[in-house]
């Protein structure tokens, strides 16, 4: 099942953190490296478990963010993430880029771009729960925290293609790349 590629197309994938976002991406781009994933800036410092990030200050991000340098930007978690302008340059030469984003600003992100391909990852609670405690990231109260906002909503007339994520990692990459195959008429 080769296909995926669509020219230009941009994706962004959201969905609760602990849900395996990052898993699912990389192992799509394990079989598609033509797609670009989107190196994202973010207001943490940076650390060798997590996904390759620039990792900038709150400062930095807010110096960035008033020179005009994110062609989407959001807030979660305490954080402030970006998408520089240069990571969606691909989709000038055709290339499908993809993104880990966050599903607080879809709405920015669909009117900004309003022909977005959104992909929700979807997972059980108690699945969430395991892979939370598991990373060994948050404290008790966090993860309940997460757990509470694990169903947000959409905003309203954003549309997604969900895909489950409760199994293998095979088996969630395979869904997510069939997720992403070309609509055939």
């Amino acid at each position: 099942m080769q296909p995926i590629p669509q020219a230009g197309r941009l994706v962004a994938i959201v969905g609760p953190s602990g849900g395996g976002k990052d898993t699912l991406i990389g192992g799509l781009l394990a079989t598609h490296p033509e797609i670009h994933r989107v190196r994202r800036t973010i207001s943490r410092p940076a650390a060798a478990e997590t996904e390759d990030f620039e990792s900038v200050t709150a400062a930095e991000f807010t110096a960035l963010d008033g020179a005009g340098r994110f062609a989407l930007r959001w807030s979660a978690h305490g954080l402030e993430y970006g998408i520089r302008h240069r990571e969606l340059a691909p989709l000038a030469a055709g290339r499908t880029v993809i993104f880990n984003g966050s599903r607080k600003a879809l709405a920015e992100a669909v009117a900004a771009y309003p022909q977005l391909h959104v992909v929700q990852i979807a997972v059980s609670p108690e699945v969430l729960a395991q892979r939370l405690s598991a990373r060994g990231r948050e404290s008790a109260d966090d993860i309940l925290r997460r757990l509470a906002r694990a169903d947000l909503a959409l905003p309203i007339g954003i549309t997604a293609t969900t895909v489950w994520n409760d199994s293998t990692p095979a088996e969630g990459i395979a869904r997510l790349i069939d997720a992403l195959q070309p609509v055939r008429a």
